[in-house]
């Protein structure tokens, strides 16, 4: 059995040899066995080892052992202990509010409190210091080593049974603090009322509350030794916290939920082979669609399990990634401010609605990716930040352990607990929540010591240079660890550098991430198209660049949410020209996307050309769709990924460069490019033009890779999406022209700003009759 689960009642110790019988102060005079000095630290909140006084403890001599129980309740009037039937006054020993009866040395230590309070109120209660500790050793020693993967099993608040009595264990890690105390509505958030017992040199406190239970609010109160400020803390490890502006966390059992994604469990590793299709729809839950009127109430989980999943399935996508949903106390963040690294935000419902989102996504043949910020973290006091009265997740050095870009702190990497901590929690997700994956958001801020800084505002590493290598270890440990409890969980890199093997596995000297964002890509192609088409020829290389190193990494091609804020536009306001052509430009864009060689990614409300920016404060603007235009535009991209899903060609060699192969990449005065996309069979590819201009190409020739017929599959500019409907042929042959270094080609009538994907007609033999 684990410690976590151990259920037993605490051993009764014998006095320490230093206690003597004692005189309270006090008006009353009365005895008391405990060690005054202790009971005094214990009343100044200075005693880090309650559990030493208070609870069942064997006095005396050999000859005279007796059984004494203490507890400690400050706001008591008076106090009886309850064993059975029988009821025994218990003294006040101490004005501070120490009681204590003494009893037969064969007493069994099993019975309850009944508190007066001052207030006139009575309570029965279970004594917390009688049961006995349920840490492991084991446990203690791989915490200290950094090597408790699963460290939210040591730590946080777990709902179990001792010796009989449900209750919750609440650890925490606060190695330098004077006193930890676990407060919340139990105990009407009297720190004096539960001192935890810090346990040697782990640095770790625990104390079990018996009846405490899901649903009850706790924080944990920290006497600290900075300046003699207490802090009082969200639990770290907290599986749930109250919505915000509250800040406490709340006890929450997992492990009731019934899940009903098996099939997709089973076969979630072809879906996220190398050769697999992967197409991603990055959704902010807070902002997708709203309800009531004004707008002003979010979706709940389940709500969008109804109505998202359903969407983005009928839209062809194969995976959900999803903004932050760690729980965060700035709307504005977006979940980037990660306050609880293992609690689902309670905006839209409890940890269970969430798992019922996930599986409803799994039922529905979805992935769920999370957006997971291991790189920074805020600076609210109930947070993570100088947690114990130091900065004990944080870096101590600014230069390295603040970050001025989003004035937020950076974890200190090289501190094996908080390496613990930030893989416990990544392991969490994917195996409590069943999520497919996870995006580490702002990798080159952790990679970097001189991200986003100036000289002298950084100090290099012990070799010399730039990295940070606590970091880099970090991340490899991770993505190892991931990788062998989940090996068919993805990990992404958001990494806008040239780091060399992001997405190569750590024994071959990599990072360890399954795909690597390329945000060279997004930033060059938008460069491209945000350009006027008369000009584009100059700025050629922004549209072809990007193949250069495009099978060094495993590329992800995103259009992102980062790219839509903060006076950056909409895509389709990003694109030139009037009304007509920026929706021309942004088909274009989305075909020039699923052309390219790299898994996709697309932000909401892209797919239908949302036109203002996007605001985490409102919903989406889904009455567009009541416009031609943009439901043109939406089926655009519903088709793309349909025929993105059903063609190898496509996909299926997206990190492997025998997969493309430019025909016509250099006539930059017409903007025109011509590509060939192919699948490990020789026979299966397609053939990909864009017309980056609005000037059609009525007579384009263009090499084909083998003699025949060949038909388009899509058309960026049909009428169906909203296009001109330039007519164009069932079928056009091939000619014995060579051209593009191919010995057939074939006249092509191109539309203006126009992406076509065409493939061969097959050959069918005719059957001859006997």
């Amino acid at each position: 059995m684990s410690a976590r689960g151990a259920s037993r009642t605490r051993r009764v110790r014998p006095a320490p040899a230093t206690a003597t019988r004692a005189t309270a102060a006090g008006s009353t005079r009365v005895e008391t066995t405990a060690d005054l000095a202790a009971v005094a630290r214990l009343a100044a909140g200075v005693n880090d080892r309650p559990a030493d006084i208070l609870g069942p403890h064997l006095v005396g001599a050999k000859a005279a052992k007796r059984l004494a129980i203490r507890n400690f309740l400050p706001r008591a009037r008076a106090v009886t202990l309850l064993q059975g039937r029988k009821q025994t006054p218990m003294p006040r020993v101490h004005p501070s509010g120490l009681f204590e009866v003494v009893l037969p040395p064969e007493t069994k230590p099993v019975y309850r409190f009944e508190v007066a309070w001052v207030d006139g109120s009575r309570t029965v209660e279970e004594d917390p210091y009688r049961f006995a500790s349920g840490l492991g050793e084991l446990e203690l020693h791989l915490w200290r080593e950094g090597k408790l993967d699963r460290a939210d099993t040591l730590l946080g608040a777990h709902v179990v049974r001792r010796d009989g009595v449900r209750g919750t264990v609440f650890t925490v890690w606060a190695p330098h603090a004077v006193r930890a105390s676990v407060i919340g509505d139990f105990n009407r958030w009297d720190e004096r009322r539960h001192p935890m017992q810090r346990h040697g040199d782990s640095g770790i406190w625990e104390l079990f509350l018996p009846g405490v239970g899901p649903g009850d609010l706790y924080k944990f109160h920290l006497k600290t030794r900075y300046q003699g400020k207490n802090a009082v803390k969200a639990d770290p490890y907290g599986y749930a916290m109250e919505q915000r502006p509250q800040t406490a966390s709340v006890v929450h059992a997992h492990g009731t939920y019934r899940w009903k994604d098996a099939t997709w469990m089973a076969a979630r590793a072809t879906r996220h082979a190398a050769d697999a299709p992967i197409a991603i729809y990055e959704v902010h839950l807070g902002s997708w669609k709203r309800r009531t009127e004004d707008g002003s109430r979010w979706l709940t989980y389940r709500e969008l399990a109804a109505e998202l999943i359903p969407y983005v399935k009928s839209m062809g996508y194969t995976h959900l990634e999803v903004m932050p949903v760690t729980e965060h106390p700035f709307d504005g963040s977006w979940g980037y401010q990660t306050t609880g690294y293992f609690a689902a935000t309670s905006r839209f419902g409890s940890p269970d609605d969430f798992k019922s989102f996930v599986d409803r996504a799994h039922r529905a043949g979805l992935g769920v990716i999370l957006d997971w910020v291991p790189a920074h973290f805020p600076r609210d006091g109930h947070g993570l930040a100088f947690f114990d009265g130091t900065h004990l997740y944080e870096h101590g050095d600014p230069k390295r352990g603040y970050h001025p870009d989003w004035e937020t702190y950076i974890f200190d990497y090289g501190r094996p607990e908080v390496r613990s901590f930030l893989i416990a929690s990544a392991l969490f997700w994917l195996d409590v929540y069943h999520l497919d994956g996870l995006r580490f958001d702002a990798v080159a801020s952790m990679l970097y010591l001189n991200y986003s800084r100036q000289p002298g505002e950084w100090e290099p590493n012990v070799e010399g240079g730039n990295e940070n290598l606590e970091a880099v270890e970090f991340v490899r440990r991770c993505n190892e660890r991931v990788h062998a409890a989940f090996p068919d969980a993805l990990t992404f890199a958001e990494e806008s550098t040239s780091w060399p093997g992001v997405s190569r596995p750590v024994a071959q000297g990599g990072l360890g991430f399954d795909l690597k964002w390329n945000m060279g890509w997004m930033h060059d192609t938008l460069s491209y198209m945000k350009q006027d088409p008369l000009y584009r020829s100059g700025s050629h290389e922004n549209l072809t660049f990007p193949l250069v190193y495009a099978f060094k990494e495993n590329f992800l091609l995103p259009l992102s949410h980062d790219e839509v804020v903060h006076g950056k536009r909409s895509l389709l306001m990003k694109m030139p020209g009037e009304r007509e052509q920026k929706f021309a430009n942004l088909r274009a864009l989305f075909g020039w996307q699923y052309a390219s060689a790299g898994k996709k990614l697309l932000f909401m409300g892209g797919e239908f050309g949302q036109v203002r920016e996007w605001n985490h404060d409102r919903q989406l603007d889904w009455d567009l769709l009541d416009e031609p235009d943009h439901l043109g535009l939406q089926r655009w991209v519903r088709d793309l990924n349909r025929l993105y899903a059903r063609t190898p060609a496509l996909h299926g060699r997206d990190f492997d460069a025998g997969g493309f192969e430019w025909l016509d990449c250099e006539d930059a005065n017409r903007s025109l490019v011509a590509l060939v996309r192919r699948s490990a069979t020789a026979t299966d590819f397609l053939l990909v033009i864009a017309n980056f201009t609005p000037v059609p190409r009525p007579d384009y020739r263009v090499g084909a890779p083998v003699p025949g017929r060949y038909r388009v599959l899509l058309n960026a500019d049909a009428a169906v999406y909203g296009g001109t409907g330039q007519r164009m042929p069932a079928s056009i042959p091939t000619q014995s022209i060579a051209c593009h270094g191919q010995a057939q080609s074939l006249v092509v009538p191109l539309p203006p700003l126009a992406v076509l994907f065409l493939a061969i007609v097959p050959t069918t033999r005719r059957r001859v009759s006997a």
